[in-house]
Parts: C-alpha cells; structure tokens; sequence
C-alpha cells in the first residue's frame, strides 16, 4: 500500500478535452462543478428522440439527463465516445443498464438529493386531501364559498402507510411521527425502523390498517401494476391514496373506477404511466376532474434545494470518474476507488469478465519494463474494471496494448 504522502489532493488534469452535453435543465450547479475542470458544456432545454440523441451525442464524453431522455441500446452502440452517463434524478430506469454495462459505460443517479422535497409534499398532500383543500380552493377560484366540515379530518392520529421504505420512506415516515401520525410501512428488504415506524410482514396488511397509503418504490417489473384493482378494494373505504414514485406502479383506470365509487376518499398522483417528454399542453389522465383528487406533473423532487443538491451530486460523481476514474456509487458498474499518487500514470480498463485478463495485463506492463505501483480490479457478471498506475511514462504504449487484448472492451490513460 502507497504511503499517504504519496497521494494527491487535487487530481491531476485529464490529457483530452472533455465534452459534456446537458440535457433537460439541469441546474447551474452542475456547471459550474464541470467548469471548474475546464469541461466544455453543451446544453439543451428538452429531453430528445433517439435520433436525435445520437446525432447530438458525436463527440460526446459525457452525458446528463434527468427522467424524459431514453437511452437505448442503440444510443449506446452509436456513441463511441461515450464515457459516462449521470441521471440527475433518483429513478435510472430511462437507461438500459445493462447495455451501458456491457460498452463499459458507468450510470450515475442522485439516490438522497431530493429525499427531503418529495417527503415534505406528500405530508402536505396528505393535509390537502384530508382537508379537501384542492376543491375548496377551486371553488372559490370559481366564486363558490363552500364552508364545510363533513368528511375533513386532521392527520394527527392517522396512520400512514409507506410502500417501500428507502431513503424517501425513512424520512417521510420521521415527517409523518413528527406530525402525530403513526406510520406502518412494508418492504420486500428488511429495513432498521425510524423512530416508532412500525413494519408490516405483507402488502396486503398494510393496505388494510393505513388511511394514506404512500408510493415509494422503483419502476421493476415486480412493481409494475402493484397496485391495481384487487389491492385498491383491499384499502379501507374512505382512505388515501398518493403516488411520488413511478407511473407505472399504479393501474389508473383501476383508481378511477375506487375514486368514483366513493371507496377511496381520495388522492394525490404525481406520475403517470406516459408523461410528456417537454412542458407541453393537452395531457390526459382518467383521473382528471374528480373530486377531492390533487394531479401534479412529476413534481415531488422539484425544488430550487433538490435541483442544486442533485445537480452537485451528479456532477461530482461524474468528475470523479473522469478524472480518476473512480465509479464508487455507479448503479451499473463494479465501484473502485483509488486515490490518484503523485508522478504516476493512470490507466483505466474494462473488459469482459473471463479468466486470464489480469495476467494478460501484468504480462503486458513487465515487456515494456514498467513497474506498477497501485492496481485495483473488482467484477460483476459481465464486465471487469481495472484501475492501474504505473511508475514509467509508458502509459500510451500499454494502454495500446491492453486495448489489443480480445477481452478488452475500453481502455483510456487518465494522465
């Protein structure tokens, strides 16, 4: 192990210019992390089609996208320049993985940025929908005073119950005890309980002993349709229902149909089976103009606070990987780390996970008389990822071998 004196502070500069291309508004803060390194930033205000996508990615080492822009299999075959991919949002289901994985791409989310945004709107969503407070304020939009009480409720006392129980679910549930609510949640993973939240051992159970029941899990196939038909009519009549998470979890039709019968009291949908790609007019949902239903467009992580965190989160993440080449937090990557060392040379490589690579590397770096002096290498299924420093200035010499191996899928000199 190098001594800690021989490690870098402030990493070294990268030998190429690095392009970035920023798609979807991602906060300045994101800017001005990559400007910093002297990255050249290209930016676009709207997410783009596939073709489009590809024509904008020539030349391209980096790209952001928050949840609008898909990236294909066929985006990633074509961008050969591509290095890295950073989703500044939580969900990264926009991008086939496991074909960035296979071309040695690393995928990068915001996993705790916007935690706090989303839990503190469906507290308040919660109060709205308990209040009626979406009508009452339309109505008087509208000129009609209608001064009631029938069927509004105070939170206080009421339990919630949170499907899926990450970094969201944990701090809405600290919101909801905080606000005299009892909070049962339900997780295929065991989880430490926050505070008195208490867990439930089935879906089923939870749907039945909850007055608001909260959305917080991954777009999976296991998620997809979760909650349909036969589990809205195994919520207790009268109870909530909200949805921060994906659109694709809830079936809408499903929800209407306990909306207008008067079996749910209620709800607040936030994201929706297909969304547009812009800020556009002409959105669609069955769930529009019922009473006491409160429609938003995929705003929960929304905030001036939530864009600058994810946008620094992101972005650092993904500067980390150009100019280190750590992926510690990719979503899609074996995580490395390794400190840049003073008067070395860095090599990073992917390949594909087989037997034999790393002999095939050391081999190569003994025949041109080079010593290594840090070498780390972790695996998934797919793919092996290599970082190497080397004490001689015969980076370019290896690195042309190594990427002439038949295992190799991508290899690049840092510095």
């Amino acid at each position: 192990m190098p001594s800690s004196t021989k490690f870098q502070s402030t990493p070294p500069a990268v030998k190429e210019p690095v392009k970035v291309l920023l798609l979807e508004n991602i906060h300045q803060s994101a800017h001005e992390i990559f400007r910093s390194r002297s990255f050249e930033i290209e930016t676009r205000s709207s997410a783009l089609k596939e073709d489009e996508l590809i024509a904008a990615l020539a030349g391209v080492d980096v790209l952001g996208i928050r949840s609008k822009t898909h990236v294909t299999a066929r985006v990633l075959e074509k961008a050969d320049k591509l290095i890295s991919i950073g989703c500044f949002c939580i969900g990264t289901n926009q991008v086939d993985l496991e074909a960035a994985n296979r071309r040695g791409v690393p995928v990068f989310n915001a996993p705790f940025s916007n935690t706090r945004s989303v839990a503190e709107m469906i507290i308040g969503e919660c109060i709205m929908l308990a209040r009626q407070l979406g009508d009452r304020s339309r109505e008087v939009h509208d000129g009609t005073w209608k001064k009631v009480s029938k069927a509004c409720y105070e939170i206080r006392g009421k339990t919630i119950g949170l499907i899926g129980y990450g970094h969201i679910g944990q701090q809405l549930g600290v919101l909801a005890e905080a606000m005299g609510m009892r909070v049962v949640y339900y997780d295929i993973a065991q989880k430490l309980p926050m505070g008195n939240n208490r867990a439930l051992p089935t879906l089923p159970a939870l749907l039945a002993e909850s007055d608001f029941v909260s959305l917080h899990v991954p777009a999976t196939p296991e998620t997809r349709n979760m909650i349909g038909a036969a589990e809205l009519a195994h919520m207790r009549k009268g109870s909530y229902l909200l949805n921060a998470s994906r659109g694709s979890v809830v079936v809408i039709p499903a929800l209407a149909e306990a909306l207008k019968s008067g079996h749910l009291a209620g709800a607040a949908i936030d994201v929706y089976p297909e969304e547009p790609e812009s800020n556009s007019d002409g959105f669609h949902t069955a769930l529009q103009r019922l009473p006491n239903v409160i429609l938003t467009p995929h705003i929960g992580g929304s905030t001036e606070e939530a864009q600058e965190s994810i946008g620094r989160e992101v972005s650092r993440a993904l500067t980390q990987l150009v100019t280190i080449g750590a992926t510690t937090s990719a979503v899609n990557f074996p995580n490395v780390e390794l400190p840049p060392l003073k008067g070395t040379h860095r090599i990073l490589n992917v390949h594909r996970n087989v037997p034999g690579v790393l002999r095939d590397v050391n081999r190569i770096v003994s025949d041109v008389n080079a010593n290594i002096d840090s070498q780390v290498l972790s695996t998934d299924a797919n793919i092996g990822y290599l970082i190497m420093d080397l004490s001689q200035d015969v980076s370019a010499e290896v690195s042309r071998r190594i990427g002439a191996l038949e295992t190799s899928i991508r290899t690049r000199v840092l510095y």
